[in-house]
C-alpha cells in the first residue's frame, strides 16, 4: 500500500494567455509554486502579451464540458477555480459541470477586464455569470471595476462603499466574496473578506511597479491553492495575500515585454 499523502490538486477553468503572465498559465504556476498540482481546462485562446490582448478565439462549451469531465473522473481535485469564461455559453457548460462536485471548494473570479483595459467577457454575459456561477461559489474574488460591473453600480471609492458592495455580491448567493482593493489609490491595498458572519480585513503595503499583469488569476489561484491543501477560507486567502504581495516585491528582478509585465510567480526559488 502506498503511504504517501495525497497530492494535492487543483484545477483551473480559464483561458491562455499566449504571453504567459495572466490566465491559464500563471494559474499553473502559482499553484507550483504553492507546492500543489495543477490540472486545466482551457475556455478560450488569446493572442496577448503584455501591450494588450489582440485577439479571442473561445472553445465551444460542449468541449470545455469534455475537459472538466475527464479531470474529475480520474484526479481528486481538492478545488476549482475559474477565470476568464468568455461568454454565456461557456459559463452554462461550466455551471452545468460544476453542480456535480457541490463538495469541491470552488473560487470563483470574475475576469471581465484585462489590466490593459481589454473586455474578457461579453456584457450578455454577466448576467448568466450572476444566475448560473454565483450561487455555486465558495467565495468570489471581484476588483472594483468587476464588483461595480456585478451590480451596475458606481465604483467603490472607499472601504465603506466595498463593504456595502461585497454585502449586495453576497446577497447573490456566493457564500463568502473577497473584495480587492488593489486598483484603489490608499497607501494600504485593503482587501475585505465578507461572509454571513463577519467582515476580515486584509492589508498590505501598496507597491510600486508596473508588473501587475495577472495579479488577479495569481490571487485567486493561491487561495484555490490554500483550499487544495484543506486550509480554511481565511487561511487560504492569508496565505494568498502574502504569496502576491511576495510576487509583486519581486517583479522588478523581470524584464519581460513592453508593457505591463507578470509578476514574479517563483521568486521564493530564486
Amino acid at each position: 500500500m502506498n503511504s504517501n499523502p495525497v497530492t494535492p490538486i487543483a484545477l483551473t477553468i480559464a483561458g491562455s494567455d499566449s504571453g504567459g503572465g495572466a490566465g491559464i498559465q500563471a494559474d499553473l504556476k502559482t499553484f507550483s509554486a504553492l507546492g500543489v498540482f495543477g490540472c486545466s481546462t482551457i475556455t478560450s485562446l488569446t493572442a496577448q502579451n503584455t501591450l494588450g490582448v489582440q485577439g479571442v478565439f473561445a472553445v465551444p462549451p460542449e468541449f470545455v464540458q469534455q475537459q472538466i469531465q475527464s479531470v474529475m473522473s480520474d484526479l481528486q481535485v481538492g478545488a476549482i477555480k475559474t477565470g476568464m469564461l468568455a461568454n454565456a455559453g461557456i459559463i452554462s457548460a461550466v455551471a452545468d459541470s460544476l453542480k456535480n462536485y457541490p463538495l469541491v471548494p470552488f473560487v470563483l473570479d470574475p475576469v471581465m477586464i484585462a489590466t490593459s483595459g481589454d473586455r474578457l467577457l461579453t456584457e450578455d454575459a454577466i448576467e448568466n455569470l450572476i444566475k448560473d456561477l454565483l450561487p455555486l461559489a465558495t467565495v468570489i474574488t471581484p476588483n472594483l471595476h468587476e464588483a461595480a460591473a456585478l451590480l451596475n453600480q458606481s465604483l467603490a471609492t472607499d472601504r465603506k462603499a466595498m463593504q456595502e458592495q461585497g454585502e449586495k455580491i453576497l446577497s447573490l448567493g456566493a457564500k463568502a466574496v473577497l473584495m480587492k482593493g488593489g486598483h484603489a489609490t490608499d497607501e494600504q491595498a485593503t482587501d475585505l473578506l465578507i461572509t454571513q458572519s463577519g467582515t476580515v480585513v486584509f492589508s498590505a503595503p501598496r507597491l510600486q511597479t508596473k508588473n501587475t499583469h495577472g495579479t488577479g488569476c495569481t490571487l485567486a489561484s493561491a487561495i484555490a491553492a490554500g483550499l487544495a491543501k484543506k486550509l480554511s477560507l481565511q487561511d487560504a486567502v492569508k496565505q494568498a495575500k502574502d504569496y502576491l504581495q511576495g510576487a509583486l516585491a519581486a517583479s522588478n528582478q523581470l524584464r519581460i515585454g513592453n508593457g505591463s509585465g507578470p509578476v514574479h510567480h517563483f521568486f521564493k526559488f530564486y
